[in-house]
Parts: structure tokens; sequence; C-alpha cells
């Protein structure tokens, strides 16, 4: 089969389209012909050798995609070939075929397309444990969401006003920031603006925002600043840095909470993965969580996708095609 490999750790240039050997079928597993691919900065950051990667040289990136099923190992029930499925945690994805364990497989219904599971499931899962489980958004809640018109923020923004909840965004760019409002935040402000004092002015009450959702690090203390009094700040990202370190004094005299998000902490069994999708897949299909166009690339042409994303132009989810 054909697959995007890496020898050695580097930039967009490493990466090469070859020949490798088939999967092979296990018991427990399934083997998936490959439609679609998400692309992820995880991938990035494990190209240049600076995150977790799994087996050894030549290294096959990706975690995320869609297929279907072409082969059934001894041991899986309920799965059979010819199945659609999809994926969110399961290494190796950059390839045409590849070996998925049955406890990650996600059932994928005849309505979503390969395409719609590969933009949606990892994002989607961690936007969705997000505003389920970190903090529970409720109607009449102020929202603030950093990196708002990243992928995880403009699908966070569209679970949170299904809620009922007030959106304020943070972005970088005019053109981040269309694309927030177009996603349905009811404010927005570029980070090099006086956003620190514009969110308490927007709430209701001028105390602050219900709950801040910082994937930034760097501004976690702002964050708290902007949040009202009992209060929270969900912090699940540091793209902008590591974080200061936290007086657990503050947190006391202000009744504010900090709690921390890490989507694997949430999709640790099979049902709870599935169940989580489902509730996605129905947003979907409700109409209240609309997915952007992707910027689709042929597996081959890889990459031009990681430089693409490097560059911080892209607003919605990059997709490989095998």
């Amino acid at each position: 089969m054909k697959a995007l490999v890496f020898d050695q750790f580097g930039g967009p240039e490493v990466l090469e389209y070859r020949d490798i050997p088939d999967p092979e079928i296990s018991a427990g597993h399934v083997i998936v012909k490959m439609k679609a691919i998400g692309l992820n900065f995880a991938d990035i950051y494990r190209r240049k050798g600076n995150y977790h990667l799994k087996g050894m040289p030549p290294y096959i990136l990706g975690y995320e995609g869609a297929g279907v099923i072409e082969q059934v190992g001894p041991g899986v029930s309920g799965l059979h070939i010819g199945d659609r499925i999809a994926f969110a945690d399961v290494p190796f994805a950059n390839a045409e075929k590849v070996s998925v364990p049955d406890e990650k497989v996600i059932p994928l219904p005849d309505d979503i397309s390969f395409e719609q599971a590969s933009s949606l499931l990892l994002q989607g899962l961690t936007a969705h444990y997000l505003a389920n489980d970190s903090y529970r958004v409720q109607a009449g809640d102020e929202v603030l969401i950093h990196a708002v018109a990243g992928g995880v923020g403009q699908l966070l923004t569209q679970l949170c006003k299904a809620k009922g909840a007030r959106v304020f965004g943070l972005t970088s760019t005019d053109s981040k920031k269309k694309v927030a409002l177009e996603a349905g935040a009811d404010e927005v402000m570029l980070y090099q603006e006086a956003w620190t004092n514009a969110v308490p002015a927007w709430s209701s009450d001028g105390d602050g925002v219900s709950v801040a959702y910082d994937s930034v690090g760097s501004t976690l203390m702002d964050s708290f600043a902007v949040v009202r009094t009992k209060g929270a700040v969900v912090f699940y990202g540091m793209s902008g840095g590591d974080p200061q370190p936290v007086d657990p004094r503050m947190l006391m005299d202000t009744s504010k909470t900090l709690t921390g998000g890490d989507l694997w902490n949430h999709v640790t069994t099979k049902s709870e993965r599935i169940h989580r999708a489902e509730s996605l897949f129905s947003e979907v299909r409700e109409g209240r969580l609309i997915l952007g166009e992707p910027a689709v690339f042929r597996l081959h042409e890889g990459a031009e996708a990681h430089r693409f994303l490097e560059s911080r132009k892209s607003t919605g989810k990059i997709l490989l095609i095998p």
C-alpha cells in the first residue's frame, strides 16, 4: 500500500509518499480502507520529534480518519466487511489501509460523510467534553473562548450557542474574526486589543463571564481577570506558551475555579466515544453544528498540507485523501 512516511524528524520536506507493507489483520482488530484522514497540529509536533509518536522508522503520522472495513479479525463482533467507520485516536492513519482496534471503532451513519467525520471527531469530541464536562454550559451563561476561529473554537462556539449561551471570542486577525462571527460568536476581539477591559464590560452585570476556555496558556491569568466571582477557567492547551503559576489564595479570595482538560480522560471506553460521537452526529444532523468546508489535499501532497497548517492561514479542517 501507499503511505505518507518519514525516516527522520524535521520539516515538511522529510515526508515521503511511498510503498510500505499492508497492515496484517490481528485479533480484536479490523483493517480499514481509508477514505479521508484528518490532519492536526499534533502531527506537526510528532513530525518535528517533540511529541509522542508510535512505532519505529519509517514513521507514519495521523490518528484521525474514516473509511470502510476491508477485513475483520478474530474476536471482533458486530462489525462486518463493508461497514463505514471512523476513529479519532488510532495511529498510522496516513496510509491507504489502517489496522483499527475494535474498541476504537466509531460506526459511521449513512448520512455522515467520510469527510465530515474526519473533519469533526477529534476536535468535536474535545469541544463536546469542554461544554458538557469541564464546565456544563447552561442557557444564559456567558462564555469566553480563546482561539475562537480554530477548529475546536468554532465547534465549541456552536455547542455553547445551541445550549443558549452568549459567546465572546478572541482571535489574532480580522479574517479569523470574520470566521468566528460566522460560526455564531456574539462578539469577537483581537488579542492585540484591550480585551481584558472589554470582556467584563460586555457581560450582563459587568462582573465578567461565567467561564473562560483557555487553550493559549500564556493568557491564563488574563482569563481569570475577566471571569466573574464564582466563575471558572478551563485550561486545555498551551499554543501560546506555558501559563504562569496560579496562587490558590487567589482562587480562595475570588471563589473562582480552575480545571484542566484532556480528551483522553473523557473517552476511555468504547461506549463513551460512541455516545459522544453520536451526540455530535445528531448536532450536525439537526443543523446546530455546521462544519466549514475543509481544505483538501491528496495524501501524496502531505508535505504541502503540513506547510499550509504551519502557516496558520487555515481556519478550518485540513483533510488528506488517499
